[in-house]
């Protein structure tokens, strides 16, 4: 071991804090926190028969420590996390922000309260159902509310301003309170039944209900009976559908995992009101700490991005500094007491061995696509006459308007998946003139170069197009000597001439390229092997195009202000600072803009803009959404071989 990291190890302190391991190159490779992080730090290089790889090449791999220290446990969990968000280091599980659940608020301080779906939970008195798995299961509980509890659908601007009842009311599943006088008394006995539907409290509803039904059946009120009998109906089939957890009715979060080597899956399974509600699976890879760590990391991060907070939270294993500072710190985001409980009997061990059964279950199908996906890359493979499995693929396109703005994307899979950490845009530097090949040649080159500083080169080289474009991409791989990597180019089909004019419109079959063989390949166009490529074409075209939009809409607004004499970068920058848009500055007036470039400036820039900007450059400074247009006419046009189509 290096004598300055030695050093570092035999200075670290007793307290607790956040210790952040670095590699050679000094970036971040994995975030920890500890009571003790001498004896947490220290422990990795003491462990006696501990076959992780990561502990194993921890010497190797280990070039620097750093250390923040907090006042207790709590701290040290909220530190950890904003670092992990912060550097998403290689070694930690890391949550991506879409993974927030679909949940139904209900606010009951409205007058006609209505249920809303949400995906964040927050402390502002409303009640909150949920997590619902799935969009289905969430659609079929709403359908039931909506159909027998008759509450609003529309919003509060809605309600306020409606002039006459909407569709709802006309079918039965709305009383129109936005038009007519409904007694707020009986809109609110609605919502307590709602309540009562989504907390599984059935003999209660059911009573309730049966209640309703007799009084009115007694009144000689037949249609409202029939009404109320229908609504208990689909409530029961519905109840009975839930099946009971367990007996004290708590809202509980079950977590468990299952490991294989460096692979590992967290599951949570959801309880409310003692129900089971559903539940889900996160899989990670590359995970070579110890299950106490990445269990305790995983647990703060789920609930850091706004899931339910709920009592009890049940885990499968003590972690690895206790369930003191985890319960603290649910319990300041709930606002309530929070239990953390590692249950070793009873009905909740049982529920553990339940989130346990599922993670192992959805470990094992996970598995068993990822044995597909071997099997498809080992096919393509031996098809493509490959030296290197293609476990890591890379899929190149050269994409130009008009011959100018001339851009490339680099896309990246990974085992069969999008890989967008691997993602790259490129701006061609040596031409000003469209040449699709010698553009594919300098953005291998440069892909190549960096890949062989960083000892990162992809197993397959994918290029959209034909002979010359995967010749110029062989060719910078001949330069650079990079002879471990396999190149192919993907020819996109070609319309056929058809001399029969009742005859269909036939178009050549998707066509590979491969170095040294004279004809294509043509694989079978359904076949998994052939969507695998072809999905990554696509990407990487769109991307691409994307990248393009962006830079042209930039050289807009660059050319626009850059023709006013007097305006430079600073004033450019400022100007569209200050205002959001060229469109905005185009509306300023003078004073307005004498504010930001003083009067005299504020005149010239007035007087060169005006007149000169189209309402369709509204807002050009805005990222281009990714199908908010149709791509230019002529936007890409291939030369050279009649292959070379894309």
């Amino acid at each position: 071991m290096d004598v300055k990291l030695q050093e570092k190890l035999d200075a670290l302190p007793t307290e607790p804090g956040v210790y952040l391991m670095k590699d050679r190159r000094g970036q971040i490779i994995y975030v920890g926190k500890a009571i003790n992080l001498r004896s947490r730090v220290r422990s990795y290089f003491t462990r006696t028969g501990d076959t992780r790889v990561f502990v194993s090449l921890l010497d190797e791999l280990l070039g620097d420590l750093e250390t923040v220290l907090v006042h207790n446990e709590k701290e040290a969990l909220l530190l950890e996390n904003e670092l992990i968000k912060k550097h998403r280091p290689r070694f930690n599980v890391l949550l991506k922000d879409d993974k927030q659940f679909i949940s139904l608020r209900l606010d009951r301080t409205h007058a006609y309260p209505r249920l809303e779906v949400v995906r964040k939970y927050e402390r502002d008195g409303a009640r909150y159902f949920g997590p619902y798995s799935s969009a289905g299961a969430i659609r079929e509980t709403l359908r039931i509310i909506n159909r027998f509890f008759r509450l609003r659908t529309c919003t509060d601007h809605v309600l306020a301003n409606r002039k006459r009842p909407c569709l709802l009311f006309q079918i039965g599943r709305c009383p129109a309170p936005c038009v007519y006088p409904v007694p707020e008394d009986d809109y609110h006995r609605s919502v307590d039944e709602v309540v009562m539907f989504l907390e599984g409290k059935a003999s209660e509803l059911v009573e309730g209900l049966r209640l309703r039904m007799k009084r009115a059946s007694q009144d000689l009120k037949f249609e409202e009976a029939a009404r109320v009998r229908d609504q208990l109906q689909a409530i029961e089939r519905s109840l009975e559908r839930q099946k009971v957890a367990t007996t004290d009715f708590k809202d509980q979060d079950v977590f468990a995992l299952h490991r294989e080597g460096d692979r590992i899956l967290f599951y949570v399974l959801w309880v409310r009101q003692g129900r089971l509600n559903g539940g889900q699976a996160f899989p990670f890879g590359s995970q070579e700490f110890p299950n106490e760590e990445l269990l305790a990391s995983f647990v703060n991060l789920y609930y850091d991005q706004g899931s339910f907070v709920p009592e009890e939270v049940l885990l499968p294993l003590e972690p690895g500094d206790g369930t003191e500072g985890l319960e603290g710190l649910l319990s300041e985001r709930k606002g309530d007491r929070v239990r953390v409980l590692v249950p070793k009997r009873g009905e909740k061990h049982e529920l553990v061995k339940m989130a346990e059964k599922n993670a192992e279950q959805a470990f094992l199908e996970r598995r068993r696509t990822k044995d597909e996906t071997d099997q498809v890359l080992s096919r393509l493979q031996q098809r493509l006459s490959l030296r290197n499995f293609p476990r890591r693929m890379e899929c190149f396109d050269i994409s130009h308007f008009q011959g100018s703005a001339i851009v490339a994307s680099q896309v990246a899979v990974t085992d069969g998946d999008a890989d967008k950490s691997r993602y790259r845009k490129y701006k061609i530097k040596t031409l000003e003139k469209q040449d699709d090949f010698a553009s594919m040649y300098e953005v291998v080159t440069r892909r190549l170069k960096r890949g062989l500083e960083e000892g990162d080169l992809p197993d397959l080289l994918v290029i959209d197009g034909g002979k010359g474009q995967l010749a110029s991409a062989h060719a910078a791989m001949k330069d650079l000597g990079v002879e471990t990597v396999d190149v192919v180019g993907l020819a996109k089909s070609r319309d056929l001439e058809v001399f029969d004019r009742d005859a269909e419109r036939a178009s050549s079959p998707e066509r590979v390229f491969v170095v040294g063989r004279k004809d294509p390949i043509v694989l079978t166009q359904n076949s998994a092997e052939m969507f695998m490529l072809t999905r990554m074409r696509d990407e990487a075209h769109r991307f691409a195009i994307t990248f393009q939009k962006q830079v042209l809409r930039k050289s807009r607004v660059r050319s626009a202000l850059e023709d006013i004499p007097g305006v430079g970068e600073v004033r450019r920058k400022t100007l569209l600072r200050h205002f959001g848009s060229l469109k905005r500055v185009n509306d300023a007036s003078i004073e307005e803009l004498a504010e930001v470039v003083g009067p005299a400036m504020a005149e010239r820039v007035h007087a060169g803009l005006h007149g000169h900007l189209d309402e369709e450059d509204e807002d050009p400074i805005r990222e281009a959404s990714l199908d908010d247009a149709q791509e230019p006419a002529n936007e890409k046009s291939r030369g050279g071989s009649p292959h070379g189509t894309a």
